[in-house]
């Protein structure tokens, strides 16, 4: 769905995307991770042919990119940097007037059209708001309806950046139901994103951006693979620590971290001592834990 080999843009001295092969599989909710000035919205943007990259190659749906962007772009819904509309307009009537513009406008007759723009707004939650002017909405209401904007054309491949920017943590689980569904649907999504914990409940697959390199591209169930240590947690914590001699390598409280894979070998030594376990299995990296070992901890902090 999404291809690129050694993909670059360079501004002036700044290399803002370096070399990036991208690899997004039909089927896939990737998940396409960095900090602030990583070069995400960059690289979203040469993927739409928006911005023209320095040299490198890259593919939407099988066909090269801008070459054929007017044949793709049809069968692509794109969000990027927070939506564009006119603000004295209607939501309805800011999407009416892009169906009806450019080289994507939609084919059908007029009901069919007006019929479709009714049920994108009710996909994303402004079926009550879609007459009212968009200069009264919130951040919130216009990244709905930018995302609505997206769906318009019933995209099989779906392209965000930062679609949750402005909601509350219920527009975050609506939206995360709604991507859900329509990947059920069929449609590829390619989200980026720098809040971990939506990309970890909801990509199967994610790329990791650091300063413009790519330095990871995996299934999230691989990163999250067990460490071949076991968490323990008793209420005899000092007796398991005497008991296990050195192989625990960290203790909080009733928590013990204990090198060694094999919960069940462990389990049983713990309660053939008559030590009280509560709970026990095997230690899993967080999506946080995971992308911090691989670029190390960022900040936006300038200091004086």
């Amino acid at each position: 769905m999404i291809a690129t080999h050694a993909l670059t843009k360079r501004f002036g001295s700044l290399t803002a995307v370096d070399s990036v092969d991208l690899d997004v599989r039909p089927g896939d909710i990737y998940g396409f991770l960095g900090a602030n000035g990583s070069g995400k919205t960059t690289t979203v943007r040469m993927l739409l042919g928006l911005v023209m990259a320095t040299s490198g190659r890259i593919e939407l749906l099988g066909q090269p990119i801008p070459a054929a962007a007017g044949r793709v772009l049809d069968q692509v819904g794109a969000m990027v940097e927070g939506p564009a509309a006119y603000g004295h307009l209607s939501g309805r009537a800011n999407l009416a007037l892009l169906d009806a513009s450019g080289p994507r406008r939609s084919r059908g007759a007029p009901r069919d059209r007006t019929a479709r723009i009714t049920q994108v707004l009710e996909q994303v939650g402004l079926a009550g708001a879609g007459r009212r002017p968009v200069k009264a909405y919130s951040l919130g209401m216009r990244q709905r309806l930018g995302l609505a904007a997206a769906l318009l054309r019933r995209p099989r491949l779906l392209v965000l950046d930062e679609p949750t920017n402005g909601l509350d943590p219920q527009g975050i689980r609506e939206i995360r139901d709604l991507l859900l569904q329509l990947h059920a649907g069929g449609t590829t999504i390619f989200l980026s994103s720098h809040l971990l914990a939506e990309v970890e409940q909801l990509c199967t697959r994610v790329g990791v951006l650091d300063r413009g390199r790519l330095v990871v591209q995996s299934e999230l169930a691989d990163l999250q693979a067990p460490t071949g240590r076991t968490l323990v947690r008793t209420s005899d914590a000092a007796a398991a620590l005497a008991l296990l001699d050195g192989r625990v390598e960290h203790r909080d409280g009733e928590t013990l971290l204990v090198r060694g894979g094999d919960p069940a070998a462990l389990n049983a030594l713990l309660v053939g001592a008559g030590i009280r376990v509560r709970e026990l299995g095997p230690e899993r990296r967080t999506l946080e834990q995971a992308v911090l070992e691989l670029t190390g901890p960022s900040s936006d902090r300038v200091e004086g």
